[in-house]
């Protein structure tokens, strides 16, 4: 499919991006009475409390793909991990993101991603113009050159309707207002692939790559809704190899037992000590699955750490015990927690059964996900130190896996990570 934009309409184009700019310049002045803030970071999880299997955590997500390392974005119930950059009436109601008044602007997420696959569904009205955002600003200024933005507008209301890459590529898909609709897209490096319906729309290169960035979703005027967000992080490279122990250090394994299973599993056993990876990571996205042998088992994985010392990193725990029956009651911190920074808001996994974890880390910010949920959304607004127990610690470190006592006994497996690329232009 071609790259270029073809231009039926050039005036009514020109007339479009002089109305975006208009409505950009009515967000700056929106924003000198508008605080941006993060939503639903402390709202209760209305999920049962007793043993489940988790499927209601991920809604649009079926087991093999949470397996798989697919996240969802949106939990169904909740903002949480989302981030208003502008006034409008953002509400969550029967499972889905809506919104019909305010200025126009996104709720991006608080995460940022490279490589990505993507998938929602969305349900507009005639008078809809929106869109879904990627690899964005929070505020983004030209959708020609800071983002991606895939538009939800009527064939005969804007120049570049639903499935169009704004002031890119224009598609022509004709759709039925106030039913569902699935957007789909595939971002690799330069390349963005598109699909509505399961009918693709565009194949795109960029010629300015844009590195990593937010997912967001705008509201610009008529009712929008959105549900069923997911995402998959793409080209991640392989740390554990399943044969042996290479591209990981031992000096420090102190009385830690590590070994590969017949299974091709990183087994670990025995008391306190680390495993340490010989890559180092800074943003970056990781991925891994995870097993505890035993009820009540401690462990976690750190990132960012200082090569050579013994778990001076940030960590994200591995504790799925809850108290009082309750899984929004975390038993130290749980699992996807960053200990002694931020609990788990749900413990998701269970002990003696696989779960899969995934860590995003940009700047200051940190996210991770357990079974595709996601259970913590920390920043860390402490001064800049090298180390990251006194401070703010944003220089490239390794990843280790602890051991942390004699009853030590859990497995690892498809141990994966990516630097994420740096985001263009800078001044974003």
């Amino acid at each position: 499919m071609s790259n270029r934009v073809r231009r039926p309409f050039k005036g009514a184009i020109g007339s479009f991006r002089r109305a975006y700019r208009i409505g950009i310049l009515a967000i700056a002045i929106a924003e000198l009475s508008f605080v941006p803030r993060a939503i639903g970071c402390g709202q209760q999880i209305p999920f049962e409390k007793e043993a489940f299997d988790g499927s209601e955590l991920t809604p649009g997500l079926e087991k093999n793909e949470v397996f798989a390392g697919w996240l969802s974005l949106f939990d169904g119930k909740t903002l949480y991990g989302w981030k208003a950059e502008s006034n409008v009436n953002w509400h969550v109601k029967d499972g889905e993101i809506r919104a019909d008044n305010g200025d126009m602007g996104l709720l991006r997420t608080t995460s940022q991603f490279d490589d990505f696959e993507i998938r929602l569904e969305f349900k507009s009205t005639p008078t809809t113009n929106s869109g879904l955002f990627l690899r964005t600003s929070p505020r983004p200024k030209d959708p020609a050159d800071d983002c991606f933005e895939l538009n939800i507008a009527q064939t005969d209301q804007n120049p570049f309707p639903t499935g169009s890459l704004v002031f890119r590529v224009q598609a022509t898909v004709e759709l039925e207002p106030d039913q569902w609709n699935r957007y789909r897209a595939v971002a690799v490096d330069n390349r963005l692939r598109v699909w509505v319906n399961d009918q693709q729309t565009l194949d795109y290169t960029n010629p300015k790559p844009l590195g990593r960035g937010f997912i967001g979703l705008q509201f610009r005027e008529g009712a929008i809704a959105f549900r069923n967000i997911a995402l998959k992080p793409l080209n991640q490279k392989r740390l554990f190899n399943g044969r042996d122990l290479s591209g990981w250090n031992t000096e420090k394994k102190m009385a830690s037992q590590f070994s590969v299973t017949v299974a091709g599993e990183l087994e670990m056993k025995g008391g306190k000590g680390q495993i340490e990876s010989i890559d180092q990571f800074g943003d970056f996205v990781l991925t891994t699955q995870c097993k505890t042998n035993s009820a009540g088992l401690n462990s976690g994985v750190f990132f960012r750490c200082i090569p050579g010392d013994l778990m001076n990193g940030y960590e994200s725990q591995i504790q799925n015990g809850f108290k009082d029956n309750d899984r929004a009651n975390p038993l130290d911190c749980g699992t996807g927690g960053i200990f002694r920074r931020q609990n788990a808001r749900f413990v998701v996994a269970n002990d003696q059964e696989w779960f899969t974890k995934t860590i995003v880390a940009t700047g200051p910010h940190m996210a991770v996900w357990v079974n595709g949920f996601q259970v913590s959304d920390w920043t860390d607004k402490r001064n800049p130190d090298q180390n990251p127990r006194k401070g703010l610690r944003l220089r490239k470190g390794t990843i280790i896996l602890q051991g942390h006592d004699p009853t030590t006994d859990v497995l690892f497996k498809a141990i994966r990570s990516k630097e994420l690329t740096v985001r263009r232009p800078k001044s974003d």
